[in-house]
């Protein structure tokens, strides 16, 4: 018997039952306020299943995946190392595995977004050939994609009048830890087996050079994420969100990502005041971005308004050097490289930078919105592919609540705004320390000249800002 912290204690035994199935997790690696694991559980005797889908590694890059794997072997010991992983496309191992077991049911977590609700369908086909089904119950989500539209029935494309329809619909209370489990896995069963985490990079981090650093995994780190944000931030939210040179966010979109929470969760520990909202509002934006990539799976990569394709974007050779010198974090305007040297050490970037880095790879470097998104999905932890690219297309202003004239940011007026003191930029930028306050967001402005080891712009924002907005006009007219 094991009983691990609050929120996430439970016991497990194993005893027959009436029916034998399988619990296969993916982006839902927790145990409380799970129903698919619950109605696993109600069926009977479950062995708990993880695929490594080599599309996943593929696509992450190392501190992504090594923020999985914590959070998988977190799981695990959770449930008393009884977890069968398994290495391949899921397409075969679940069926194969399915049959070895004798489940005549697979229990998962319904995904909306169009790899794994196209992966899903393809092993449904294949369960059912065999008598066996896939019940998908619950969702990475507190309302599930395609459920809230308009009175006429259509999806909602703006956020606001989908928010106020999400929020009237309204969602369950989470549901408890199992009190006990009726579990059949490793090590009676063969087990590939957890893999190593691939070597994180060494960044660099503020004034030194360090591994990457991740957060803690498992429920119970999360969970003391959460208390100490609502304990103190959560009270300015509002007000602090948009500060990057204070712990104002609650940093749980790594969490939520995997299915360490669940939002429901977070909503139900909400209260009625105007931080809470926003914060319960910031929730709906992830909710309503994978409404409109489950109507529309294309946009995906494509525009979600079509007559932005035809905007003049710079793709030949000097494109792809700026492109380099923008990943690696040396533009020459310090809330890019600040952003982007935080993501590169943590895996996470503050919410109000993302925007300004990605305002500056679109607007002041008229790259294709695709090529930042890519970037940011294999570097982010919390990489989630509606958050991120539909976020990247609301920059674009090709996507929703498009309006790109209002959008292209400067990047020295937005630290001065956001940043006044320059703490963020100097915490990320070493380079920077000893420059005064009034030129840390204009280095090159610096009548001393640039420190040693910076950059000069690259860029000239006052020009780019003119040429965007020419391309612009000859998409719009306007």
């Amino acid at each position: 018997m094991l009983f691990v912290p609050r929120r996430v204690g439970v016991a497990l035994e194993v005893n027959a039952a009436m029916g034998t199935s399988i619990i296969w997790f993916r982006r839902d690696l927790r145990l409380a306020d799970h129903p698919a694991l619950n109605a696993a559980l109600a069926h009977g005797t479950t062995t708990p299943l993880f695929v490594l889908d080599p599309l996943f590694v593929k696509r992450s890059g190392a501190a992504r995946m090594a923020f999985m794997l914590r959070n998988l072997r977190s799981l695990d010991a959770s449930m008393n190392r009884a977890v069968v992983v398994r290495h391949g496309d899921p397409l075969d191992i679940v069926p194969r595995f399915a049959k070895e077991v004798g489940a005549d049911k697979v229990f998962v977590s319904a995904d909306f977004a169009p790899y794994g609700s196209s992966r899903d369908n393809e092993v449904a086909a294949r369960l059912q050939a065999m008598n066996v089904e896939l019940v998908r119950v619950g969702s990475p989500y507190a309302v599930d994609p395609g459920t809230v539209r308009k009175p006429d029935g259509t999806p909602y494309a703006v956020f606001t009048p989908f928010s106020r329809g999400w929020i009237a619909h309204g969602w369950k209370a989470p549901l408890p830890v199992p009190a006990t489990m009726n579990l059949r896995g490793a090590p009676d069963i063969k087990c590939d087996g957890i893999p190593a985490e691939p070597a994180l990079p060494v960044v660099a981090s503020g004034a030194s050079a360090d591994t990457v650093a991740l957060p803690a995994a498992g429920e119970a780190a999360a969970w003391s994420r959460w208390e100490l944000f609502a304990s103190d931030a959560l009270s300015r939210y509002k007000e602090e969100r948009n500060n990057p040179d204070r712990d104002g966010c609650s940093m749980l979109s790594p969490y939520l990502r995997f299915g360490v929470l669940h939002p429901r969760q977070l909503l139900a520990e909400l209260k009625p005041d105007k931080n809470h909202d926003h914060y319960r509002s910031e929730l709906g934006w992830r909710e309503f971005y994978a409404d409109v990539l489950h109507h529309q799976p294309h946009t995906t990569w494509k525009n979600l308004q079509p007559k932005m394709a035809a905007m003049p974007v710079d793709t030949d050779a000097k494109a792809k050097q700026r492109f380099a010198l923008w990943c690696e974090g040396r533009t020459g305007y310090p809330i890019v490289d600040a952003g982007m040297r935080q993501m590169l050490a943590t895996g996470w970037m503050h919410n109000r930078v993302r925007m300004i880095v990605a305002s500056f790879l679109v607007k002041d470097l008229h790259l294709p919105w695709q090529w930042g998104a890519k970037f940011f999905m294999m570097h982010l932890v919390d990489g989630d592919i509606a958050s991120n690219n539909h976020g990247w297309q609301w920059t674009a202003g090709t996507g929703t609540d498009a309006a790109p004239y209002f959008r292209i940011f400067n990047p020295a007026m937005q630290a001065e705004k956001f940043d006044p003191t320059g703490a963020f930029v100097r915490t990320w930028i070493p380079e920077l320390q000893q420059v005064p306050d009034k030129f840390v967001h204009t280095p090159a402005e610096n009548p001393a000249g640039l420190p040693k080891g910076y950059v000069a712009p690259m860029v000239d924002h006052g020009e780019e800002r003119d040429e965007a907005l020419r391309r612009y006009k000859l998409v719009t007219g306007k």
